[in-house]
């Protein structure tokens, strides 16, 4: 997202000013051009030193340093693409909510036209302040993303809410949010499946499958980035995604229901999740013991086909996506599914490769559509082929 971008990071007063230090570290690596003006409180706290050297730019701290005739604020706010404020203190907050320009990175953001995010760190007693409350909603209303301050233990030696998200958190939710702005699924309700699903034995035992979770993950990340509105049920609990909303299962009959209780209100479901075709008839309330040196002989029934049945339960209005891992003949199973489920779209993919698939952060996906050629993309990180698919589904929206 930040890659080759312009980005100028605000540094202000605040005692988590010295996470500013990984912040831009972050940008950096992830091949932005970083330039860093901070307040003189904020020197305070962390060395304008550390942050010219992590930046690679000398740091903007004087509105009237120097004896060009360049006007360094101005040149600043033409240059940047985006601004970060990070940390932003109640001080700051105050200053650009109500157009103040007094110091060199407030003269700076003033005068620039770039996506601007501010992320708020502070006591929660001054976070919950009248004041603060209504400047931070003049600042949303004016267009800056405001990023949440986080639950955690504050400098004053108790935990609430005002301490600073972590750098990557800041970093990945402000990627989502941006790209959101002008995303192709703005509205849309959609609803994912991740993980594999647990079918119990005894109360320490289950039948299960590889299933990672990881790309129905990237799928979540992708529709966000696309402005959906995202629900995500889950086996697995991964890493928070903003902007989605997560709901746990562990049991195919588990997540049957959770989807049928999301699925009526949704604009698309997308069935990522392996899920369990069997299940053990019954249920053992104890731990199985061995039976001398014989076998075991397990009697296993049919699990709901959540597939199937939101296939043939969509309206006009509903798109259905799913996935389908195969071993053999991965294209003609798929078709043959497609058909079967009355899917809209259906991704395949052959997991008898031990280097993609489950567990695998990269892949290699065939995508079916009725009528249409197959169309396979070459292999890659499943957030990069989520993103395809989601370009694709947004064509059949």
């Amino acid at each position: 997202m930040f890659k080759e971008k312009n980005v100028l990071v605000v540094v202000t007063g605040s005692v988590s000013a010295y996470k500013a230090a990984s912040f831009v570290r972050l940008l950096v690596k992830d091949h932005a051009h970083v330039r860093v003006a901070m307040t003189q409180s904020a020197q305070e706290f962390i060395t304008s030193k550390t942050l010219a050297i992590l930046s690679g730019h000398d740091v903007l701290t004087d509105l009237f340093a120097g004896h060009t005739t360049e006007v360094v604020h101005i040149d600043w706010a033409k240059w940047a693409d985006i601004i970060f404020v990070v940390p932003a203190t109640a001080n700051m907050i105050g200053k650009l909510a109500n157009g103040l320009a007094d110091d060199a990175p407030t003269a700076t953001i003033m005068a620039a036209t770039a996506k601007k995010i501010i992320a708020p760190a502070m006591n929660d007693v001054m976070l919950a302040n009248p004041a603060v409350v209504r400047n931070l909603a003049t600042l949303a209303a004016d267009g800056w993303l405001v990023i949440e301050p986080a639950e955690g233990f504050l400098a004053e030696g108790y935990a609430a809410k005002g301490r600073l998200p972590e750098p990557e958190a800041i970093l990945a939710e402000a990627a989502i949010r941006l790209r959101a702005q002008t995303g192709l699924l703005r509205g849309k309700k959609i609803v994912i499946t991740a993980g594999g699903t647990r079918e119990a034995l005894d109360p320490v035992r289950f039948l299960t499958n590889k299933s990672s979770g990881k790309m129905g993950y990237a799928l979540a990340q992708a529709a966000a980035e696309n402005g959906a509105e995202v629900t995500l049920i889950t086996t697995v609990d991964r890493q928070t995604i903003f902007g989605v909303t997560k709901v746990m299962v562990d049991s195919t009959q588990a997540m049957y229901e959770a989807v049928m209780a999301a699925f009526p209100t949704a604009d698309i479901f997308i069935g990522a999740a392996a899920v369990s075709d069997f299940k053990p008839a019954t249920l053992a309330q104890d731990k199985i013991k061995k039976q001398g040196d014989g076998g075991l002989t397990l009697t296993l029934v049919q699990n709901p086909d959540i597939l199937k049945t939101v296939g043939q339960q969509k309206s006009a209005n509903q798109l259905v996506v799913g996935f389908a891992a195969e071993t053999q003949d991965v294209i003609a199973y798929g078709q043959a599914k497609l058909k079967k489920k009355r899917a809209d779209m259906l991704i395949v993919n052959d997991v008898s490769s031990p280097n993609i698939g489950f567990s695998s952060d990269d892949n290699v996906i065939t995508i079916l559509t009725p009528d249409q050629p197959a169309e396979t993309l070459p292999q890659a990180d499943k957030l990069t082929l989520a993103r395809e698919i989601m370009q694709r589904i947004s064509t059949l929206k």
